[in-house]
């Protein structure tokens, strides 16, 4: 009589093949893979320089893919939390709450990386005599303030959008916002419009959020290959003042800020953490801007907040380019003998002070932004292109820091506002502003 035919036993499993291990790879979260880009790009652009230049084309596809979304999304996020507020007089509190507060904490951070500038002592020995002034032919040697107020107010809203004037659009929204409010429940049809496109335009983000780590392979294969480590080297003094003082500031300045409005800043950190990691490798607050919205209203800040306070930030509050504006002046001045005495330092706080706010809409801009700073006190441009080399550096941690600096932002102008509601209504509830709430929506989340 035969036996029943019974299947193998064996112990062994067949190891994955090539497919099994790009899928597993791609199943990796988005910071994982990113950080292996950078490694693998910065070989590349060591051992192969020329095919690390034209890797470069892999950033430029992302960032577009990125760009051409980034409207399409804020436009109807901003429009929906201004509609939703109980009145105009909220919308023009919150905006006020906002420009306060990005302009209080941009003059401390102004302080704090002038001071570390001032005290170590950097560019009195840089050569200057090297540096290039062709390297800055192209760029606008000053910031016209007409037209930062024309960009501001755009005569055609098709034409912002084309041209990504993120200023622009948010002008546009929110009177577009505050219409809507007026009218009431006659926009109601127009207000599911827009939940509909914001949705879509969130799937949308979720798709080119996935395909970071190849732009992360692009840029740090084209920044390795074009600028090198000679650069580094000789301004190895400045790059670490800009980054001790950037440190400061997310180690020191955002933590005692938290505090005050008891924000619970290292579970905020974990929350936006990746984002901020994306934005470094790719040198684009952009990259992030729809993700990290969903991201700090699944932490529990509320819709109408986040939507306005966050694209307002992206043009207005920079606490991560000022410190390194404010070292590379007093950098500049040391190397050219310039004078660094107290009033000297205050004039150059107080100058960017005003000029940092004219960098929406700019392209280069924290280098335009030094350019026309250095004009005011007398500086040469000619010493901006030495720093020019070692830029892209610098460049990646005052990105991720803006991403910190606007989230923190819009984290402490929410909990004012939940203070303020909750003394109205007799509860207090200050104590856990920002909470995750439990019903919270949720949007594409990004590993």
């Amino acid at each position: 009589m035969s036996t029943p035919h019974t299947p193998a036993t064996s112990t062994d499993t067949p190891k994955p093949g090539p497919a099994g291990k790009l899928r597993r790879c791609l199943r990796m979260p988005i910071g994982v893979q990113s950080i292996i880009a950078v490694g693998l790009g910065a070989l590349l652009g060591t051992f192969a320089p020329s095919a690390g230049e034209q890797m470069k084309i892999l950033g430029d596809v992302f960032l577009n893919l990125v760009q051409v979304v980034v409207l399409p999304l804020v436009f109807p996020l901003i429009v929906l939390g201004i509609a939703r507020m109980e009145s105009v007089k909220k919308v023009g509190r919150i905006a006020g709450k906002a420009i306060l507060y990005f302009e209080l904490v941009t003059t401390v951070i102004l302080l704090i990386a002038v001071g570390l500038a001032k005290f170590t002592g950097i560019g009195k020995d840089a050569p200057v005599a090297g540096a290039d002034a062709r390297d800055l032919e192209g760029m606008s040697q000053g910031i016209d303030f007409h037209e930062l107020i024309l960009h501001a107010v755009p005569k055609n809203i098709f034409a912002a959008f084309g041209e990504g004037n993120l200023l622009g659009a948010i002008t546009f929204a929110l009177l577009v916002g505050v219409a809507m409010a007026a009218i009431g429940e006659k926009a109601k049809p127009f207000a599911d419009v827009l939940e509909s496109v914001s949705t879509v335009m969130f799937k949308v983000v979720g798709y080119v959020i996935r395909v970071a780590p190849l732009g992360v392979l692009g840029f740090i294969s084209y920044d390795v290959a074009h600028y090198g480590f000679g650069n580094l080297r000789s301004l190895a003094g400045f790059v670490a003042v800009v980054y001790a003082g950037l440190a400061v500031v997310i180690g020191v300045l955002f933590p005692l800020i938290a505090t005050l409005y008891r924000i619970r800043y290292v579970a905020l950190l974990k929350s936006i953490g990746n984002l901020a990691g994306i934005a470094f490798v790719t040198r684009s607050s952009e990259s992030v801007l729809a993700p990290l919205m969903s991201r700090l209203e699944a932490f529990g800040l509320s819709r109408s907040t986040t939507s306005f306070v966050v694209p307002l930030g992206y043009s207005f509050n920079t606490d991560g380019s000022v410190p390194y504006q404010a070292a590379a002046l007093v950098f500049l001045a040391n190397a050219y003998g310039a004078d660094t005495s107290l009033p000297a330092l205050l004039l150059m706080v107080g100058v960017l002070v005003i000029l940092s706010k004219g960098m929406a809409g700019v392209a280069s801009a924290s280098v335009v932004v030094l350019i026309a700073a250095g004009n005011s006190v007398g500086l040469p441009a000619q010493g901006v292109a030495l720093l020019l080399g070692v830029d892209f550096i610098v460049d990646m941690a005052r990105t991720g820091v803006n991403v910190i600096g606007n989230s923190l932002a819009a984290a402490v102008v929410d909990s004012s506002e939940k203070r303020r509601e909750a003394k109205r209504g007799g509860r207090d509830t200050s104590r856990d502003p920002v909470a995750p709430a439990a019903t919270a929506p949720q949007k594409e989340s990004v590993q």
